[in-house]
């Protein structure tokens, strides 16, 4: 269960750094627009931003997923208990990313 543990921590720790990342890009995409860079600059900068708040979304989903396969077929309340989502939920989450 450790390891669980420790792959849990793992996995969110590399998430925040992708939202810090994504915060990063974000700044620079505001003060291009104050400093009234050209269009091109502001778009490039602003798909970095998109892409990386996708990627941290599916890193979020994909955890999730992974802790709902981990868990025994033996305890079927799991998805009852609270922060746990079932495949249905998870399924909804995923899709509204696309």
């Amino acid at each position: 269960m450790t390891t669980a543990v420790e792959s849990k921590a793992d996995a969110q720790r590399r998430i925040a750094n992708r939202l810090k990342r994504a915060r990063g890009q974000l700044n620079a995409v505001i003060d291009a627009v104050e400093s009234g860079a050209d269009c091109r600059t502001v778009v490039t900068q602003l798909s970095a931003v998109s892409s990386a708040l996708d990627k941290a979304g599916f890193a979020v989903i994909s955890t999730a997923m992974r802790e709902c396969l981990a868990e025994s077929d033996d305890e079927p309340q799991a998805t009852d208990a609270p922060g746990r989502l079932s495949v249905d939920e998870l399924e909804k989450l995923f899709l509204t990313l696309s």
